[in-house]
């Protein structure tokens, strides 16, 4: 019988002191340390291991932990009197914003000074030595939750001088997570308040530090460098298409089956890898979950771990509001299908509102999506990557997403399309406010919209979700040019002799004293006046076969209309 099964375990110590099933990955420690790099930033989807292996970085190098060559003895960096001799012989800060999830900056804000202030009370020892001065004595002092943006920004830059000069070395920085708060910020709208803050940090602590000696960065994502890491030149990035590290993070398959083999699973490897495999970094493939494939060892029972184990607010998000592109491709995902697209690993928020791409490189880089290939396109000078849902276990979690919004009154949606398609006005509107009954409780309507993402990105979002379903009989568009402007959805038949659905959409101005009726008028007056059925006559369809309505939407209250004329 293999070692316990410990859930949760992300304290390097713990796991080594307390006999804890572990992967050997401190070949990690020596692939860094001989890189050379001095700053770097590694990408993995949550639950691989990027805390456990920054714990492992700070046992290994910090002088708090001298002479605990006990916790490698016997793992792969212990076999070289190099490290041997290199183990416990620098200052180490660390830090994580793992637990930095708040719903505004100023809370925000005030996590991270709390972060700084709790890494000062670890050095408080400083003030006794009598290494600072007057004036550094008082920077010292004045780090707090309540702390000015000056004193916040350079806290790490001060704190690797007091470090250096104590200790006669240059102190090397571990950061975890750091993008934990920054997805935060986008989902609840304060993105660019963040930004500025975060850059002079940065900035401060890995480009302008002549006292740091090496600096290690993780998280899920790559965030633009145009956002955050504008100033940092001496960066390296490693994301999931990158070689380096490939084998650093997640466990291989060579190593899942030896732990199956160790605790007599071994007839379990088939289920265990249809379920669990399917991450692909760099050109190692057969990449498993760790989350998942220790949550199995401990209960030997298959299961939706890893998919379970976090809010998957922001993925929620993006699919529910999303455009027709994207409802379109996570239906074939659904249906094992695989699609080709295009972009730059690089996340920039500020996109994910409108270009499908820039969702594609966040699901791809939180281990949602594997890359069946991934090539660079010298003409676009971007990558080109065939995706897929990850594995089994992936594609449990997206279905019973969408069953979530849609499974209590699947009837009713269906009913919904029934009506549409037969022109039923009143029958419309009746399923349409069942539905949004049902499930607008537990959507983000509005009420705390990001900057980026109205009310109207939401209920247009919805009902895209209702009409993908109807992809075999038509084309379905969003925010596409025709005439004067772009309409909201467009419903063009693949035969030409069926009817074709122009749909734009309102949301009520309670606070102008705009009522539901209003709001439908203005919308169908929009479709009119903006001459969207141009494209749709361009390509032959009749103007009597083409259906307008105006959707009209108050909280969870909903007002179909249709244009004046239209032939029944």
């Amino acid at each position: 019988m293999g070692k316990k099964v410990g859930i949760g375990h992300q304290d390097f110590e713990v796991i080594r002191t307390e006999n804890v099933f572990y992967v050997d990955k401190t070949n990690f420690i020596r692939e860094w340390w001989e890189s050379g790099d001095s700053v770097t930033l590694i990408t993995r989807p949550r639950r691989f291991g990027k805390t456990l292996n920054i714990s492992m970085l700070e046992k290994f190098f910090s002088v708090c932990y001298a002479g605990r060559g006990d916790l490698f003895q016997g793992l792969a960096v212990w076999e070289e009197e190099k490290y041997r001799k290199l183990q416990g012989t620098y200052p180490v800060i660390s830090i994580s914003f793992a637990s930095i999830k708040e719903n505004d900056f100023i809370q925000t804000r005030r996590k991270i000074c709390q972060n700084l202030t709790n890494l000062y009370s670890k050095y408080r020892f400083l003030i006794e030595q009598g290494i600072l001065d007057a004036q550094e004595l008082l920077f010292f002092q004045s780090v707090s939750a309540d702390m000015d943006d000056m004193t916040a920004t350079m806290a790490l830059h001060q704190l690797s001088l007091y470090l250096s000069r104590y200790y006669g070395k240059k102190v090397i920085i571990l950061l975890d997570e750091y993008d934990t708060p920054m997805q935060e910020a986008y989902i609840h709208g304060y993105w660019d308040e963040l930004v500025s803050f975060t850059q002079s940090m940065f900035n401060s602590t890995f480009k302008t530090n002549p006292y740091l000696e090496r600096a290690m960065m993780t998280g899920i994502t790559r965030v633009s460098k145009e956002s955050i890491f504008s100033d940092l030149n001496n960066l390296k990035v490693v994301t999931t298409t990158s070689e380096k590290y490939s084998d650093c993070f997640g466990f291989t398959e060579e190593e899942v089956f030896a732990a199956l083999d160790e605790y007599g699973l071994s007839e379990k490897k088939e289920e265990v890898k249809a379920w669990y495999d399917g991450f692909i970094f760099g050109k190692r493939r057969d990449v498993y979950n760790p989350w998942s494939i220790i949550n199995f060892l401990d209960v030997q029972k298959i299961g939706a771990y890893w998919a379970n184990s976090s809010s998957n607010s922001l993925v929620e998000k993006l699919v529910r509001e999303g455009g027709s592109v994207i409802k379109i491709a996570m239906e074939g995902l659904l249906n094992g299908e695989a699609f080709h697209t295009s972009f730059d690993e690089q996340i920039v928020f500020s996109q994910l509102d409108q270009d499908a791409a820039a969702v594609w490189s966040l699901f791809m880089a939180s281990g949602y999506l594997k890359p069946e290939y991934a090539e660079f396109n010298v003409e676009s000078g971007k990558m080109e990557y065939q995706l897929k849902l990850t594995n089994r276990e992936v594609y449990f979690m997206f279905q019973h997403m969408i069953e979530g919004w849609f499974g209590k009154c699947r009837e009713v949606h269906n009913a919904f399309l029934q009506a549409l398609l037969s022109h039923d006005l009143q029958g419309m509107n009746e399923y349409m406010n069942d539905i949004s009954d049902e499930l607008f409780s537990s959507f983000d309507t509005g009420k705390n919209p990001s900057k980026r993402a109205q009310p109207e990105r939401f209920y247009h979002g919805f009902v895209l979700g209702l009409m993908v379903e109807l992809r075999d009989r038509y084309y379905i568009s969003s925010n596409k040019e025709s005439g004067l402007g772009r309409y909201d959805v467009m419903l063009e038949p693949k035969d030409k002799n069926k009817d074709a659905f122009i749909i734009e959409f309102k949301v009520v101005h309670t606070r102008r004293g705009e009522t539901l009726g209003e709001a439908v008028k203005a919308a169908l007056e929009q479709i009119e006046q903006k001459k969207y059925e141009n494209i749709l006559c361009d390509r032959g369809i009749l103007s009597e076969r083409i259906w307008k309505y105006g959707f009209a939407f108050s909280g969870k209250n909903v007002m179909i209309g249709e244009a004046v004329g239209q032939i029944r």
